[in-house]
């Protein structure tokens, strides 16, 4: 997940709220922990870059084949689709994503990842779950298990997604484009969790409505005219042109987005020149842009493309030597969660996970988990829940301001990935029993 942490402030939430309730399928999850932590471990020193899960895809196919589902891989490139028809009812889909991060890991954890690759960059580097996708998956086995064990407690079709490549964002949408609401049964109901990095253990958070970001690249290829830096009168100096392109664009979330809105606008990289007394021809910048409405995603990349142009006529570039503006395609669309879809849910967590599930405010990280309600807005309702990763000594600690806590794709990064595993399982099975109880 492209993400930093979910909320700040949390001292007065730490998780020493009364004790949630006991019972059966708590239990049961407690009973199966020990060898999700196995796979998890396993998961964890073993991960795949995005298209690349090759291992990860048929060593989890092979689980839920065991368990009795009809299982389809190569869905979107390296997708899963597991699938358990149980009579009549709603269709419910549950995600895990499996790509693991370009990270040399730095945890010193005894199962630390050692893995290497060379990703699209073309640099060999370190392979890393440096973002919890390996406790989505073994509390995705672990939510398989329970349920189909369960089978005469609820009715309707389960479908279970691994999906591949959420890191890059084109994951969800490259198993759309395989079939996925076409060749298998069309979900009612999508849901899927992530572990955060800036909440204690157990914590359960959640969103209504707009939950993350809209998310773009935009690359400006700014042209001039180089020469020699002792003479700037004979040139056209694009990297000037180009710092009064990365200051006005400030004013388009300063300016001209409705202050209540959320909008970032963010360079994050300024490129030109190769000498201290050569003006060059040209400069780069790359930035980021983050919105939640479609109206605000146009106005923020219509206004970078016009405040390129106008800042290069303004210093003299003709018509035929402007900017280039290029918007990378696919981007990660904003991530929705169904509001009346999200409170039943969520409902039925407070009840089981008494005093440890709350609102938490939406964050301009993304998540391609949104292609899943955008392909049929009309008829998928969609939530996707936070579980907190931080040890609860290390929570304790970092209140106090003793130490730093690592964000989501940090090197140190390593969730108490039990507590993650056992309520995301107990989480995601109460819910599907919930959604598909037999009436």
């Amino acid at each position: 997940m492209r993400v930093l942490g979910i909320v700040a402030g949390l001292g007065a939430l730490a998780l020493a709220a009364a004790p949630a309730r006991a019972d059966d399928l708590r239990a049961a999850v407690a009973g199966d922990l020990p060898g999700l932590v196995d796979l998890y471990q396993d998961l964890h020193a073993n991960p795949e870059l995005s298209f690349e899960e090759v291992e990860t895809a048929a060593k989890l196919a092979a689980r839920v084949r065991a368990l009795g589902f009809e299982v389809t891989e190569g869905v979107g490139k390296t997708g899963v689709v597991a699938v358990m028809r149980n009579g009549e009812g709603p269709v419910v889909m549950l995600r895990a994503d499996m790509d693991g991060l370009p990270v040399i890991e730095q945890t010193g954890l005894p199962y630390a990842s050692k893995r290497r690759a060379v990703p699209a960059t073309g640099i060999e580097t370190g392979v890393m779950h440096a973002c919890g996708h390996d406790t989505h998956m073994a509390a995705w086995i672990g939510t398989a298990q329970l349920l189909a064990e369960r089978r005469e407690q609820w009715s309707g079709t389960l479908v279970m997604i691994l999906q591949p490549a959420e890191e890059i964002g084109e994951g969800a949408l490259a198993m759309l484009a395989d079939g996925l609401y076409t060749r298998f049964p069309k979900p009612d109901y999508v849901l899927a969790f992530h572990d955060a990095a800036q909440a204690p253990a157990g914590f359960i958070g959640y969103s209504k409505g707009f939950a993350l970001a809209n998310v773009d690249s935009v690359d400006v290829m700014v042209p001039g005219v180089g020469g020699h830096g002792a003479y700037p009168h004979t040139t056209k100096d694009p990297i000037v042109i180009a710092a009064s392109i990365v200051t006005r664009l400030q004013t388009l979330v300063a300016r001209e987005m409705n202050p209540q809105e959320p909008a970032v606008v963010t360079v994050g990289s300024f490129q030109a020149g190769s000498k201290h007394n050569i003006i060059p021809d040209e400069a780069r910048l790359q930035i980021t842009v983050r919105s939640y409405t479609d109206e605000a995603r146009k106005l923020l990349l219509d206004g970078i493309a016009r405040i390129a142009k106008g800042e290069a006529l303004a210093a003299g570039m003709p018509e035929d030597k402007l900017p280039v503006v290029t918007v990378s395609d696919p981007y990660t669309p904003a991530t929705y969660n169904s509001p009346e879809f999200t409170d039943r849910v969520m409902a039925g967590l407070k009840t089981r996970f008494d005093g440890r599930v709350f609102e938490v405010p939406s964050v301009m990280g993304g998540e391609d988990f949104s292609q899943f309600h955008r392909a049929d807005r009309e008829n998928v309702e969609s939530l996707i829940f936070w579980v907190g990763g931080v040890r609860q000594s290390e929570w304790d600690r970092a209140q106090k301001g003793e130490i730093t806590l690592p964000s989501l794709h940090s090197p140190f990064w390593a969730p108490d990935a039990p507590v993650v595993i056992a309520t995301a399982t107990e989480a995601l099975t109460a819910t599907t029993l919930d959604l598909m109880a037999k009436r």
